[in-house]
Formats: C-alpha cells, sequence, structure tokens
C-alpha cells in the first residue's frame, strides 16, 4: 500500500510507521485491493490527513469505517461525494447542523469544506468491502487511528474532539481532557439520533470553545 500521507503526518507518526502492525496491515490492504471490491479507491484512503494537516486540526469528529455501497466514501468520515444520495446518519447530522445553528454552508452531504478549515473527519478504520460493513475492523486500522488521536492530544492545544455513539465515545481515554474538548452524544444513525443526538448542539459548542481560546471559528 502506498502511503499517500502529508508529511506533517507521515513526520510525526514515522516511528509507528516502523511497527509490524502497521507492515502487517499493509500486506492485508494491498491483497484486499487486488482481490475484492475496496471503498474508498486507495488512493482516497487518506484524505482526511490530507486535507487537514496535523498544526491544522482544530476539531475531530469520529466515524467507525466507511460508507460500504458504491461511489461513497472518499476518506472523510460521514462525508460522501456531492452528487450522492444522503446516508440516513449524514441526513440527520445536517438536520442538527440547521437546527443547532441555522443557515450553513453545506449544499450536499460532501464536508471537503470542513476538512479544509481544519476539522479532520477521521474514521476509526480507513477502509471496507463492498457492502459489508466493519469487514476490515481489527485488522490494524484501529491501532493506526488511536495513534493519530494520541498523536494530536499531545501535539495539539485546544482541539475539540466530538464522538458520537458508544464506540467513538471508548476513544476518549486516548484524549487528555484537561487541555481538550470531548462532546459526546448519541451516534446520529436513525436507531439512536432521538436519544440525545438531535438537540446535543456540538457545533455551536465547538465553535464557542474555539473563541473561547482565541482560534479560528469553522464555517459549519
Amino acid at each position: 500500500m502506498e502511503l499517500h500521507l502529508d508529511s506533517s503526518w507521515k513526520d510525526v507518526l514515522h516511528d509507528y510507521f516502523k511497527t509490524d502492525s502497521w507492515k502487517e496491515l499493509q500486506v492485508f490492504i494491498e491483497k484486499e485491493y487486488e482481490n475484492k471490491v475496496i471503498y474508498p479507491r486507495s488512493e482516497d484512503i487518506f484524505n482526511a490527513f490530507n486535507s487537514t494537516h496535523l498544526n491544522k486540526v482544530r476539531v475531530v469528529i469520529l466515524g467507525q469505517d466507511p460508507y460500504h455501497g458504491p461511489g461513497q466514501a472518499h476518506g472523510l468520515s460521514f462525508s460522501i461525494d456531492s452528487d450522492k444520495t444522503l446516508p440516513p446518519s449524514l441526513k440527520n447530522i445536517l438536520k442538527e447542523l440547521h437546527s443547532d445553528i441555522g443557515e450553513h454552508s453545506i449544499t450536499s452531504g460532501n464536508l471537503q469544506s470542513w476538512a479544509d478549515q481544519g476539522v479532520l473527519l477521521l474514521n476509526s478504520v480507513l477502509t471496507v468491502q463492498h457492502q459489508s460493513p466493519a469487514s476490515h475492523s481489527k485488522k490494524g486500522w484501529e491501532e493506526f487511528t488511536d495513534t493519530v488521536i494520541k498523536t494530536i492530544s499531545t501535539k495539539n492545544e485546544h482541539v475539540v474532539f466530538i464522538l458520537w455513539g458508544a464506540y467513538a465515545q471508548k476513544k476518549s481515554d486516548l484524549i487528555d481532557n484537561a487541555k481538550h474538548l470531548i462532546i459526546t452524544s448519541s451516534h446520529p444513525s436513525p436507531f439512536s439520533a432521538h436519544k440525545g443526538f438531535f438537540g446535543s448542539k456540538p457545533f455551536s459548542q465547538a465553535n464557542k470553545y474555539l473563541k473561547k481560546y482565541k482560534k479560528k471559528l469553522i464555517q459549519w
């Protein structure tokens, strides 16, 4: 697997890329792309990192794994290409966004504009097999993205971590809550959105925190 990864991340994760865990993951992923239909496209695996360099990270929104339908995943958690139909969780995210802040800049399901402003749209697992959710879980991606979360917590100051649902909230142990803000709620999926996601106001909460520490606000 070729490492199409921005140098700001490559440099700080240098030691991790020498581990056996990473080498084994590379072998697995290469075979999967050779023999199966895998999302996103291999050149988009690290899109989140290449869109949001380490020193630019102001917010992290953590997802689980990519969308597993054709042409949906493009390397940013919860985001889809502009011409695709909105998945249910993303519909609910945009509904809460409108409820929280009113007018906003998002006109499709593509959240690239957030990534460009310093919102790291990070999935815990970066690849998935066609129509097989969680098919690449427990193959090594979690160790990589846990290292990323710990690195952000250590290297950056006053980052907002938005953790939706029980899976994402388990990652709070990796984050220093004395120097960062952790926002939690139920997941935006239709199964749980009405159990605390709707009305949680994560977007205005994030900007309030960024303003407190004189950081540039996100134009959601």
